[in-house]
């Protein structure tokens, strides 16, 4: 899988020896113009659906259970791998100095109906939500955000915004 981007957090410094490595994975799901997102309150933002893969559990069965909770989605196939981030960024335990995050894209399909997502009370206090929306309309958005935003913004957002462009340059 290739590599799509290096982040490193401003705050932090990536030869820490205390490190929380995480490994996620993250579904690209195409219908024509559309894209399957997550659209999250809180924030004003859309993200990929997926997230963070269980201790023992493989990277593609953890992208089926994310992308199934997240959205509701059904038969997921799982199409091919689009590539991977590299994230370093601060982390709130104190036994860890920074999170490693590697974040796995693949694309993929869906059965055309979702059934109810299974969000986590985190997910559901934050307005997250499963929305097919225009890729443009929501890199357009996402853009928005983060200009708004002080140069101290997370990079979840910039993460799924930069995958955003990524996506409409090479599957568009």
């Amino acid at each position: 899988m290739r590599l799509l981007k290096t982040m490193i957090h401003p705050d932090v410094e990536p030869a820490s020896p205390r490190v929380l490595r995480r490994q996620a994975a993250r579904g690209i799901v195409l219908r024509e113009e559309q894209i399957l997102l997550l659209y999250t309150e809180r924030y004003d933002d859309f993200s990929f659906p997926g997230g963070g893969v269980d201790d023992g559990e493989e990277l593609l069965d953890g992208l089926r259970r994310e992308v199934e909770e997240e959205t509701g989605a059904q038969d997921i196939k799982i199409l091919r791998d689009f590539g991977y981030i590299e994230e370093y960024r601060p982390f709130w335990k104190p036994e860890y100095d920074l999170m490693h995050m590697t974040s796995h894209f693949f694309v993929c399909d869906v059965a055309h109906e979702l059934r109810e997502a299974k969000m986590e009370s985190y997910e559901h206090a934050n307005g997250m939500r499963p929305v097919w929306v225009d890729l443009r309309e929501a890199l357009a958005h996402n853009r928005d955000v983060m200009h708004r935003q002080d140069s101290k913004m997370g990079l979840s957002i910039q993460r799924e915004t930069f995958v955003l462009e990524t996506v409409e340059q090479e599957l568009f």
